[in-house]
């Protein structure tokens, strides 16, 4: 299947598009273990915090650009979606240039009530502009575009993402009893000097 604007493609475009079309899954590296970074950020996102947010995704794009072998993107976070008549933009790529890494831009609240995106609809996001790197990067495409191809790609890293993860209430939970103890000691450490004779 393709879509309605293939049509308007020149020659070399369209086989470019046809191309991406049959790229139709893109496994988890091998070396990658992303589960640890994945719960940082879905409770960073979670909890509103965006410079968090943007720690971890750099994190596991780092992780993810190791792993496919391709050169390195520099990832932000922002605030509220930018949106227009069209709509909202979830996320935004642009391309490796000259002395100037590739940028993946990502937004964590809608545009109009300027709510926190759910996790797995910002993992999406953060995955969608990875995969135009991948394009030009992994599968030296000379563009990259939205074909049947490209979702399947898309949809086939973040779930194999997903079933990495560890949840994030584990996490918390683990977060909280490490604190406790921490507090617990620190604790234990004051009463200790206070009843030494």
């Amino acid at each position: 299947m393709v879509f309605a604007y293939y049509n308007r493609l020149s020659a070399s475009r369209r086989r470019t598009y046809r191309k991406s079309d049959t790229l139709r899954s893109l496994p988890l590296p091998p070396n990658v273990s992303p589960a640890e970074v994945l719960a940082r950020l879905a409770l960073a996102l979670k909890h509103d915090r965006r410079m968090e947010t943007q720690s971890a995704c750099q994190e596991l794009i780092d992780q993810l650009a190791r792993g496919y072998a391709v050169p390195p993107i520099r990832v932000s976070v922002l605030a509220a979606r930018p949106s227009n008549d069209y709509g909202e933009l979830h996320g935004y790529y642009e391309p490796l240039e000259e002395n100037k890494l590739a940028h993946i831009s990502v937004w964590m609240r809608t545009a109009q009530r300027k709510q926190v995106v759910a996790f797995k609809t910002f993992l999406r996001t953060l995955i969608h502009e990875l995969c135009h790197h991948l394009d030009y990067e992994l599968f030296l495409l000379p563009e990259t575009f939205h074909t049947e191809g490209f979702y399947k790609r898309e949809s086939s890293l973040a779930n194999a993402l997903l079933e990495q993860m560890t949840p994030p209430e584990a996490v918390g939970k683990a977060a909280e009893n490490m604190s406790a103890r921490a507090e617990a000691l620190e604790l234990a450490r004051r009463l200790s000097r206070t009843t030494r004779p």
